[in-house]
């Protein structure tokens, strides 16, 4: 089986403009992204506890400057640490949406899941303990069926008016 060298010729164009195509989706707008992931990570300091990005409130001047100064820093081409360390140094580490993986900090990482495995460890050795204690005689409360008549006449008599 012969390929004819015009089919070969048009499969090669269609393969060269679909890689074109993927090249040109791939670029994107890298700016707009890292503006995003960057703003992402960060949090409003109006007191709104919300991420710099997604902050709501109507007219939040806070917001808006501390966006202009995110794009102040990249547009003079800081990396993403020296960007985030800026705002840190102005704002204080809240300002981050997520604690560093440093330092003490790994503790606000660690904890939730040690806390997580020591109360399933706790679970799994009470439902243990549970179903380890030997069962109780079940004894009858009354006795035998002469107590329980006694019991009604009884009852009768301190019932009667």
């Amino acid at each position: 089986m012969r390929i004819a060298p015009k089919m070969l010729h048009r499969w090669a164009m269609l393969l060269l403009f679909a890689s074109a195509l993927l090249l040109v989706g791939a670029s994107g707008d890298r700016t707009g992204q890292r503006f995003d992931r960057l703003g992402h990570n960060l949090m409003c300091e109006c007191g709104c506890g919300q991420v710099l990005l997604e902050c709501n409130h109507v007219g939040c001047s806070t917001s808006e400057q501390m966006r202009q100064e995110l794009k102040l820093s990249m547009a003079r081409g800081d990396s993403d640490e020296v960007v985030l360390a800026g705002f840190v140094a102005k704002y204080g580490p809240a300002v981050l949406s997520a604690p560093t993986t440093t330092g003490f900090n790994r503790v606000a990482w660690i904890m939730p899941v040690v806390i997580f495995l020591a109360a399933l460890g706790a679970a799994v050795v009470v439902i243990r303990t549970w179903k380890r204690r030997a069962p109780r005689p079940a004894s009858d409360p009354v006795g035998a069926p002469e107590e329980l008549d006694e019991f009604r006449r009884r009852a009768r008599e301190e019932t009667k008016l």
